[in-house]
């Protein structure tokens, strides 16, 4: 670092102004959202190479990386190769064999090398059991492995190597302390944690593996802990007093006008979703339900309260088909009261959208179905009282917010059909209460699942074709639009345009064969979905647009192709489109992958249709950046801790959060001033303090 830059550094100093950086490389610290100086020290590496446990020639693993101790034998000199590569040899061995070294377009790295000099090689060895070789080694001597044993390797991008990143942080480490220490004196003593500067300089240059692992437990408590403060503050947040005080109502009447009864489970989350709505602060509640469990019920008995209350309600879909199918079911169930239904997606018409605008504004409109259109700016309610979101994963903590500001804190109620494992339902939707629907509704059949390969399916077609010859419908899914006409064409996906031409028209000859994908107008994918529930269709071909919601009791077949590429989660809530009605439903995984742990995560699904196994198999496999994606919940991505593994640190973090914001529900004490600032840093990253 620059001599007189000592004073004026500060954690928000723009990187750019460190030593060797300049705006190109800064640039690229971007893409790996680093702006800051705090940010960079914060930056923690993925793992390390550890240099104190080398192998011989002889016992190093081939094709993987790892050190090597040897001496340099000879220096094999340097030549251009076709194609302008510069190329430099050298030999290095040890008391048993001879390691050939390679070096592309690095003439430096030979020139620091002496000869007869014992090294320490980093790279992956290739070769037979005589004849080894490295190339492109790292090269360490013994001096440095005594200075640091330990080498981070950082997430990278491109045109920032993790050796660029390491030497940019390695100028910082001196000035760790203007991170500052946002933990109390207290909380470092009971859990016995070293101090922030002194973790930072560990983790990024620690003096052996315990030091690295000390230092990692102090971060990711760290991590744990500012991510529960903001989770609380938005809670606390979120728990204004409502604009939309009501009494408490006794659901006997709506029960009663159904032509069915209601689940235990149902009942039970009624009970709870009504006693928030008559307490004093707003509703947060979150209803989880696996697929076909009822919530669109539960979301009807709930909208009923609301509007015998005199105010009015509205419910958010992720799309229009969803959203015109609410509408149908909800104006059903709500018509024996003379509750008056409005729909409004992107596409309704510009006069129809007047009048129903209008309606809305004068309290005409008792319930207002749609999509994010309802988040636009000139809808206006009389008295909204409730918000219902469906398919929460859709809706960051963002539209929540933007929803709940179309009436002073209306209460809300957030639908998810993706089971998530209740303690990291907690920690997920912390801001919100839970309900769980439990229980199935009578007369719903598990669905049957079984995996085949792509060899058995005429066999398959046949099967289906008989189903539709019995009355049913049935739906296949595949993964892609169009062929990739780059892509290798063994690994080409089945494109669906492709799919549906040459498989499933060629094999369902006499069939009326649908295409559903993405790329259709919204006007398309609803006459589709239209033909399709109204059996004017005997097999619909799709890409996962039919995943979310939509009700066709008379499918009983779900197929689907490469079910290797989707996560378990989602291929339960493929198979949740089918068994809706009375008949025997079937859902066939089609995959050719060979692989013990796709093998092993198919088969799973083919034994259970629970889909809170599902989802915490899900977890434990494949992490939960790939259950949720940070797109999808709104909520920081951890850079540290790990939900999965770290649950123990993250119990301690929550009880310590909830002590700390009873104690100081805004985080304003002038001792919680750092942790406060790193809350607000952490949200902002993440848009959900918006």
């Amino acid at each position: 670092m620059e001599q007189d830059h000592h004073t004026t550094l500060t954690p928000d100093t723009p990187v750019r102004y460190l030593k060797g950086v300049g705006p190109k490389i800064a640039q690229r610290f971007e893409k790996l959202g680093i702006q800051t100086l705090a940010d960079l020290l914060c930056h923690y590496p993925r793992r390390y190479i550890d240099f104190t446990q080398p192998y011989s020639i002889a016992q190093a693993p081939l094709d993987t990386e790892c050190v090597v101790r040897a001496e340099l034998l000879a220096k094999n000199g340097g030549r251009i190769i076709p194609g302008g590569r510069r190329m430099d040899r050298a030999t290095a061995g040890d008391e048993v064999s001879t390691l050939e070294l390679t070096w592309f377009n690095n003439p430096y790295a030979l020139q620091k090398l002496e000869i007869g000099q014992t090294y320490y090689f980093q790279g992956t060895v290739s070769g037979g059991f005589l004849r080894r070789q490295m190339i492109n080694p790292q090269v360490r001597t013994a001096q440095q492995i005594e200075s640091s044993p330990l080498q981070p390797i950082y997430p990278q991008t491109e045109g920032l190597p993790s050796g660029t990143i390491a030497r940019c942080i390695r100028q910082l480490l001196d000035h760790a302390e203007l991170l500052g220490e946002p933990l109390p004196e207290e909380m470092l003593k009971k859990y016995r944690l070293p101090g922030k500067a002194e973790a930072v300089r560990s983790i990024h240059c620690p003096a052996c593996a315990e030091a690295a692992a000390g230092a990692r437990r102090r971060l990711i408590y760290e991590e744990l802990l500012v991510l529960q403060l903001g989770i609380g503050l938005m809670k606390h947040r979120a728990a204004a007093a409502t604009s939309a005080p009501m009494r408490r109502i006794d659901p006997a009447p709506f029960w009663e006008s159904l032509p069915f009864a209601p689940t235990g489970a149902q009942r039970r989350a009624v009970a709870e979703i009504l006693a928030d709505m008559a307490g004093e602060g707003a509703m947060n509640r979150l209803l989880q339900g696996d697929v076909g469990s009822g919530k669109t019920l539960v979301a009807a008995a709930a909208i009923w309260a609301c509007i015998r209350n005199g105010y009015q309600a509205a419910l958010l879909a992720p799309t229009e088909v969803l959203a015109t199918q609410h509408a149908e079911g909800l104006n059903r169930l709500l018509a024996p009261f003379g509750i008056r239904v409005a729909l409004l997606t992107g596409s309704t018409k510009a006069a129809a959208r007047r009048t129903t605008l209008a309606a809305i504004r004068g309290d005409e409109a008792d319930l207002v179905v749609g999509t994010h259109a309802i988040l636009s700016e000139n809808v206006e309610f009389a008295r909204l009282g409730l918000a219902v979101i469906d398919e929460q994963h859709r809706f960051g903590v963002r539209q929540r917010g933007a929803l709940a500001g179309k009436g002073e804190s209306p209460h809300l109620l957030v639908m998810s059909a993706t089971p998530i494992p209740r303690t990291l339902g907690l920690l997920i939707y912390g801001d919100l209460d839970i309900s769980v629907l439990d229980e199935l509704p009578p007369g719903r059949t598990p669905v049957k699942t079984r995996c085949l390969s792509g060899s058995r399916r005429r066999e398959l077609y046949g099967f289906l074709d008989r189903e539709i010859g019995a009355g049913r419908q049935v739906y296949i899914v595949c993964p892609a639009i169009e062929s990739d006409p780059c892509a290798p064409s063994e690994g080409a996906l089945k494109a669906v345009k492709t799919y549906y031409e040459e498989t499933a028209q060629a094999l369902l000859p006499n069939r009326r064969v649908g295409l559903m994908h993405g790329k259709l107008k919204p006007k398309e994918k609803a006459q589709v979905m239209t033909d399709f529930k109204a059996g004017q269709l005997d097999a619909l071909v799709s890409t996962t647009v039919i995943e979310v919601g939509v009700d066709v009791p008379n499918a009983s077949v779900m197929v689907i192709e490469d079910a290797e590429r989707y996560g378990l989660s989602a291929l339960h809530q493929l198979r949740g489109r089918v068994g809706r009605g009375a008949a025997e439903s079937w859902c066939f995984l089609v995959s050719d992958h060979s692989g013990e742990a796709v093998q092993k995560r198919l088969k799973f699904l083919c034994s259970t249709t629970d889909g809170f196994a599902v989802a915490q198999y899900d977890l434990e496999t494949r992490g939960p950046g790939d259950f949720f994606g940070s797109r999808q919940h709104g909520l920081p991505m951890l850079q540290i801790a790990d939900l999965m593994n770290d649950t123990r640190t993250l119990h301690a973090a929550q009880s310590e959060a909830a002590a700390l914001l009873a104690a100081d529900p805004l985080l304003r004490a002038p001792e919680h001033e750092l942790l406060a600032a790193q809350v607000e840093r952490m949200f902002r990253q993440a848009g959900a303090m918006n």
